[in-house]
């Protein structure tokens, strides 16, 4: 039976060796698809849009841009999705190579050009009880034999 909660998320992005961090703190829909396994819903148009925007959004049913993450114990898929200029997939399962794939659209958001890269993941972490409270990944990006940084995907769900 899936059964979804609306909930606060901090979500980062954080490089280990290249100046890079991002940060959201916003409002998420975590949806439990069986016992360890959930989806995490974030539409990004509330994060970035005036109030006008959202409401005309909202009532024609489109959003600019769509987070959804797969989580389970022993692998996460993270999907960026929508009418933009970049989307991408990431797909993590510690101790193997996978995949992470971009694309980029034009202005009317047709896909243009693709490129993936590799990750190998360090580690994958998720704790809660019943629901996740706490997400960590921590993987490597490489484009062929050119390792391009050290990240560490975290994730708090708060309940």
């Amino acid at each position: 039976m899936l059964t979804h909660h609306r909930c606060p998320i901090s979500l980062a992005l954080i490089s280990t060796d290249l100046p890079i961090l991002s940060t959201i703190e916003t409002s998420a829909t975590l949806y439990q698809k069986d016992h360890r396994q959930f989806h995490l819903l974030l539409d990004q148009s509330d994060n970035l849009e005036s109030g006008a925007e959202q409401e005309e959004n909202s009532s024609i049913g489109t959003a600019k841009q769509l987070l959804w993450l797969e989580i389970s114990p022993s692998r996460v898929i993270m999907t960026l999705q929508g009418k933009e200029q970049f989307c991408y997939r990431h797909f993590w399962e510690t101790g193997i190579y996978g995949l992470s794939r971009y694309w980029l659209n034009n202005d009317e958001g047709e896909l243009t050009d693709a490129f993936r890269l590799r990750n190998y993941t360090r580690s994958l972490s998720l704790e809660g009880k019943d629901l996740p409270d706490y997400l960590r990944v921590e993987y490597e990006l490489w484009s062929g034999r050119v390792q391009m940084g050290n990240y560490i995907l975290h994730l708090e769900v708060h309940h």
